[in-house]
């Protein structure tokens, strides 16, 4: 199901109101909205919302036995990838930056955000369809700079079918192919990388793969590997 809101704050805030609230809410229930006045990125960043472009968030419940709820970036990040192809012509290529963006070239198209809320993960997307709003320190980029902006509405849908197939893989074959088909979509071995990690020294050096557990794996000047587990990662 698709819940549509011509305003709000932000659609993951209202979704872990709901379900905070007392509210039973299935997986595959979506809240987008047409404009948000909130939207929130990774670090406490303002997500600018525009005009035509996605702005959504959908919950997954939970249940023993599937992988670490913070594997779910991956998951959101290979819908977002598969939705957005079809709409970016060759030789351009949307990849994919640990551990929660959807790139063209170095800009930015789209942003995930996860929040735990009680068994529940909320799972909150934008997309830039139409225009490519500004953010702090990033080039962004939109898909209309490419032809005709999708439709929202249609988007939605693609979107959200996406996402049922990735988490059904993510629940049933478990996290090594999702690893696996997020390593052949994402910045290639070897990219360099910056990470700046809470409370630490800016890390630089080349991305080196995801350990099992989804981690980013970072090859220091030095030669050692580092695992990064969470943690601000820009293309240097």
């Amino acid at each position: 199901m698709i819940e549509t809101l011509p305003e709000t704050g932000s659609t993951n805030a209202d979704l872990a109101a709901r379900i905070s609230g007392g509210e039973m809410l299935p997986e595959g229930h979506w809240l987008v909205a047409d404009r948000q006045s909130a939207g929130r990125g990774r670090q406490g960043r303002v997500w600018f919302d525009g005009a035509g472009n996605f702005m959504g968030s959908t919950l997954v419940n939970l249940r023993q036995g599937d992988p670490a709820p913070h594997t779910l970036a991956l998951v959101a990040g290979l819908a977002v990838h598969e939705a957005v192809s079809g709409h970016v012509p060759p030789p351009l290529r949307v990849k994919l930056k640990w551990p929660n963006d959807a790139m063209i070239g170095a800009a930015k198209l789209a942003g995930i955000l996860l929040e735990r809320v009680g068994g529940a993960v909320v799972v909150g997307i934008g997309v830039n369809l139409a225009a490519a709003p500004p953010v702090e320190g990033r080039e962004t980029v939109t898909l209309s700079q490419f032809g005709p902006a999708p439709d929202r509405d249609g988007f939605a849908q693609a979107l959200a079918a996406c996402f049922a197939g990735e988490l059904a893989r993510w629940r049933n074959a478990g996290l090594a192919p999702v690893i696996a088909r997020w390593l052949a979509v994402g910045h290639p071995l070897g990219t360099p990388l910056t990470v700046g990690v809470a409370g630490a020294e800016e890390l630089v050096g080349r991305f080196a793969g995801l350990d099992e557990d989804g981690a980013l794996r970072l090859t220091l000047p030095d030669g050692a590997t580092r695992a990064i587990h969470a943690g601000e990662v820009n293309l240097a």
